[in-house]
């Protein structure tokens, strides 16, 4: 081993280092004496040595998955396991693995960069322990995984003070390209040690984040309870056992540290617990099934809170860099954060029953700007959680600051340490690299206890969503750091009490200087202005609605939904979800409405047009106003204007017709507009537009109508008289036919019995008596056949006869 090969950045003890030059020049003399008995090797053979050593670094992978413990203390053992495999393309024989250990790291940045170089072999390897510390492998068969151990008493580390040490473990071996004993392969971690005990612990606050991604919709059922409609199960799998959020939570319930939550995660969940539908393909839903799983999680949640600090973050943690970017300029946005902020307290408490702090506002990764700033305190919080590598330290300070500091305003900035809180990120799935995460976060830690003596207040903020590996190193992490002598926990409220450094910058950086990469997932403008436009059409929406609750609720969280940090690098999914709250917003205000009207047609100078109302909503409707307008008053008015309104109120699920009058001018075709305002004066609705086609009435038309009305009753009443007069006279002509007959008869009866004596007597005048009679009867038979005129007088009665009556002779009178 040559000195060269001691990590970078640090210097071995002259002791050691004396050792090692002895050994090695021990070890070289017998080999020198041999190479100068040797034949000096052409040039070309020292550079193919050089190319085969060079194509043959790495070609064995060493992954430590398990460093116990991983602060160690004096008498401890230290066992380190993992798997080494051969990636090359060559057995690898008489292999082993030994422990390596560096220098102590003196600075935060060596530690960064030794981080950076875990398996680099031109990096250096360390001190051997040597000895039975080692694993062999007779041979390493190419792409088999072959599993070791090593267990080590700490004292054989040969550790000095306090401090982080590197702790490499590395493969030698040979291959049949480079038949010679040579690293092959190396992995790099550090080892925190401080046998004892820090001087001055340092306080370090840890958030422990329970935020999720938008899941519920703004659809609810029209049945009392309004059943919840979700976007997908994704919550389901997060909180169902082995899930993100169920990791979260039974692995924070056992540390000291402070939950930073997202009320609608606690909403989304707590709707889960009861009857709801999730979304399927196109417009269906399916009935939800994991309220069991539900209940299980808050009851947990309740309980790993009841006696830790609890922050709220506002409703559905929107994303104050976007806001503040591309949202202050359109109307009303920051009136939806102070919402979303005022609900978040009133939230946590309900369904967690502890009080959160609402005071602390978290932009995402902490980076903040004049803007930022601004905004994140319009809603009342007056402390805003920054991190370190945003709001730099710029003067000559030595060592890490506490976190709080004061940014002028009342407001305090939270500084939360850019290593601590970024040591965590990537994918942490396997446990190798999850161990490295872990071994890395303590010895930052460490290292920033050994900067100074000075007390300071350390804040530690990971990001928002941890994924389940993730999670898992954080809590081995904190383990471990709470078991430390070198650090205690404290609450986030506390430690933005604590004193500030008064060397610390204070400055706030530039708009220009936040960093692009974020800048590129914010929500834009339009964004804002979609979401504007929907709450516009709720605010003319909800003031008809005798049951505002019902709709303001769902589309109030909907709205604040919108805004969500969880959006960032989702743009198509967040357009999508804004446009469905719009649209279904839209499909409710589409239920009250007029129904569609076809031309109608008015005869007369006045008559009533019927305009119908509808009302689909479950809950009735009011405040509402059907105003009724001619496009033309001087040829139709409306209530002798030009238009007419009228209040609306309609129950729900049923409709309403109203009339209006109208006045007819002139003959003609006129446009009529129907629609529907709020109270306020506010349009609401489409308008029902249709023709009214007028007909007008002359008054010498009217006459002409009236004389032939009076004609029609004269000949009807002419055509009566006549039909009775008629028979009257066949009545009496029945009559006088009847008594002639019987004058006949009698006259016949005397001639026989009289005859002889009359015939003797001459009897002058009977002949002509009964042609006076005759002659009589064939007039009045001639006047019965005249035609009856409507002047004439009672018609005339037959001539009577001047002979005694008869026996039952028919009298006339």
């Amino acid at each position: 081993m040559a000195e060269a090969a001691d990590f970078p950045g640090t210097s071995p003890s002259p002791a050691r280092r004396w050792l090692r030059r002895t050994g090695a020049l021990l070890a070289g003399a017998p080999l020198l004496a041999g190479l100068l008995q040797l034949p000096a090797l052409p040039a070309h053979a020292d550079a193919a040595t050089g190319v085969k050593e060079a194509s043959d670094k790495g070609a064995v992978s060493v992954a430590v998955d398990s460093l116990s413990p991983a602060v160690p203390t004096d008498g401890d053992t230290v066992t380190v396991s993992g798997t080494v495999t051969n990636k090359g393309k060559q057995a690898v024989t008489e292999a082993h693995l030994d422990l390596r250990v560096g220098s102590a790291l003196t600075t935060r940045s060596a530690i960064a960069d030794a981080a950076g170089d875990a398996e680099d072999l031109s990096a250096g390897y360390g001190s051997e322990v040597g000895g039975k510390y080692v694993a062999k492998f007779d041979k390493l068969t190419p792409g088999v995984a072959e599993p070791f151990s090593i267990s080590v008493p700490v004292d054989e580390l040969d550790l000095g003070g306090e401090g982080v040490y590197p702790l490499a473990v590395s493969l030698s071996g040979q291959t049949a390209a480079q038949q010679w004993n040579h690293v092959l392969g190396i992995e790099r971690t550090f080892l925190p040690w401080q046998p004892d005990g820090a001087d001055t612990a340092t306080k370090t606050t840890v958030l422990w984040p329970l935020v999720s991604t938008v899941h519920m919709t703004a659809e609810t059922g029209s049945n009392a309870s309004q059943t919840p409609v979700f976007l997908n199960d994704d919550l389901a799998e997060e909180i169902t056992p082995g899930g993100r959020l169920d990791q979260l939570l039974s692995l924070g319930k056992d540390l000291d540290v402070t939950w930073v939550i997202d009320p609608d995660l606690l909403a989304s969940v707590d709707a889960m617990t009861g009857s709801y539908r999730v979304r399927t393909k196109g417009d269906t839903t399916t009935a939800g099934t994991h309220q069991a799983v539900a209940k299980k999680w808050l009851a947990g949640l309740q309980e790993a809170v009841a006696d830790k600090e609890v922050v709220a973050l506002p409703f559905a943690d929107p994303d104050l860099a976007s806001l503040a970017h591309n949202g202050t300029g359109v109307s009303g946005s920051l009136s939806q954060f102070k919402a979303a902020s005022d609900v978040a307290a009133t939230t946590v408490e309900t369904i967690l029953h502890v009080t959160p702090s609402t005071d602390f506002a978290w932009p995402v990764d902490g980076a903040v700007d004049p803007s930022i700033v601004k905004v994140a305190t319009s809603a009342g919080a007056d402390k805003v959680i920054a991190r370190s590598d945003s709001l730099a330290e710029t003067g000559s300070l030595t060592y890490s600051p506490s976190a709080a500091r004061p940014i002028g305003g009342g407001t305090t900035a939270v500084v939360a340490d850019a290593r601590l809180s970024t040591a965590f990120q990537g994918d942490l799935t396997n446990a190798s690299a999850s161990t490295l995460a872990v071994q890395e976060f303590l010895a930052q830690s460490l290292e920033l206890n050994l900067q100074t003596h000075k007390q300071r207040s350390i804040v530690v903020a990971p990001q928002r969503t941890p994924t389940a590996g993730q999670a898992q190193a954080m809590a081995a992490a904190v383990r471990a750091l709470q078991d430390s002598g070198w650090s205690q926990p404290q609450s986030l409220t506390a430690a933005a009490e604590a004193k500030p450094d008064g060397s610390a910058t204070t400055r706030v950086p530039s708009r220009s200087s936040y960093p692009s990469a974020l800048r590129r997932q914010e929500l834009p403008k339009s964004a804002f202005e979609q979401i504007a436009a929907t709450q516009d059409t709720l605010d003319s929406f909800k003031v008809i609605l005798t049951d505002r609750s019902r709709v303001v609720t769902p589309f109030g969280r909907a709205t604040n939904r919108e805004m969500s940090t969880s959006w960032r690098g989702r743009s198509t999914a967040a357009s999508t979800f804004r446009q469905g709250v719009q649209s279904y917003l839209d499909t409710l205000t589409d239920q009250v409405k007029l129904i569609d009207k076809s031309e109608t047609k008015l005869s007369g100078r006045s008559a009533t047009i019927p305009v119908t109302v509808q009302n689909n909503l479950v809950q009735g409707v009011r405040h509402l106003v059907l105003r009724l307008s001619s496009s033309n008053n001087t040829r139709l008015e409306i209530a002798g204007h030009d238009y007419a309104q009228q209040d609306i109120e309609v129950s729900g699920g049923h409709s309403t017709t109203v009339k209006f009058t109208t006045t007819a001018n002139v003959n003609g075709q006129t446009t009529v507009i129907a629609q529907l305002y709020t109270d306020d004066g506010q349009v609401y609705g489409a308008p029902v537009t249709f023709d009214v086609k007028v007909t007008e009435i002359t008054a010498t038309v009217m006459l002409v109508i009236g004389g032939g009305v009076l004609l029609l009753v004269l000949a009807g009443f002419r055509m009566y008289t006549q039909r009775k007069r008629a028979a009257a006279r066949a009545a009496q002509e029945a009559e006088a036919e009847g008594d002639a007959e019987d004058v006949a008869d009698s006259e016949a009866a005397e001639d026989t019995d009289e005859g002889t004596a009359a015939e003797a007597d001459g009897a002058p005048g009977t002949s002509a008596d009964a042609e006076d009679d005759a002659g009589e009867e064939s007039a009045a038979r001639s006047g019965a056949d005249d035609p009856e005129q409507a002047s004439d007088g009672t018609a005339d009665t037959a001539a009577e006869s001047p002979a005694p009556s008869g026996t039952g002779e028919r009298v006339d009178r």
